[in-house]
């Protein structure tokens, strides 16, 4: 019988499995979408709600009851300003995990863990990847580098001084190479 038993245990320490949790949902706040283990996403997303949850209420003890959670004040902040006012109108299931395929080394089954967002939003991130692309673009064909015709690449060329070689000693007769030592630091000869 497993009474009693709500999670899993993922093979690891109490804290060591504390800090792998606190990682993914910090890494899942910060960039909205992760890529883990199956038995990882179910786990961390059990995390990731509640603090959503805290993220909704918004007064000062849920900010630091999620501080204390997450890793980092930037992503804590942005789960409070952001993040939660997405699921307002929302009563749970704020994330979504998306079964990917078995990974190569050990056959582990992955997953991506990702937060659940509305049609406007994805409509508005459509836009601005567009957006950012039709710039990159119109970047690239105003900046293309023009050629150099040979005269002026030769005196470029004279310009600047050859490598390994000193300023000082271009037309003077180089120095004598110094004996070598040997690994032991001895001289020989």
């Amino acid at each position: 019988m497993r009474h009693r038993k709500d999670h899993r245990k993922l093979s690891r320490t109490a804290s060591h499995r504390r800090s792998l949790l606190r990682n993914l949902v910090t890494a899942l706040f910060q960039y909205e979408r992760i890529e883990t283990t199956v038995a990882k996403a179910k786990e961390a997303r059990r995390l990731a709600e509640r603090l959503i949850t805290f993220g909704k209420r918004g007064d000062l003890s849920a900010r630091r009851r999620v501080a204390r959670f997450v890793m980092k004040p930037a992503v804590t902040k942005k789960l409070f300003d952001t993040i939660a006012p997405w699921y307002t109108t929302r009563n749970g299931g704020y994330t979504r995990i998306l079964k990917i395929g078995r990974r190569l080394g050990d056959a582990g089954e992955t997953a991506y863990l990702e937060l659940i967002k509305s049609t406007e939003q994805k409509e508005q991130e459509r836009a601005a990847r567009l957006a950012a692309a039709e710039a990159r673009e119109a970047a690239l064909k105003g900046d293309k580098p023009t050629r150099k015709s040979k005269k002026e690449a030769a005196a470029a060329a004279e310009e600047k001084p050859k490598r390994g070689r000193r300023k000082d000693q271009e037309g003077g007769a180089t120095p004598a190479p110094t004996r070598k030592r040997s690994r032991t630091g001895v001289k020989t000869g």
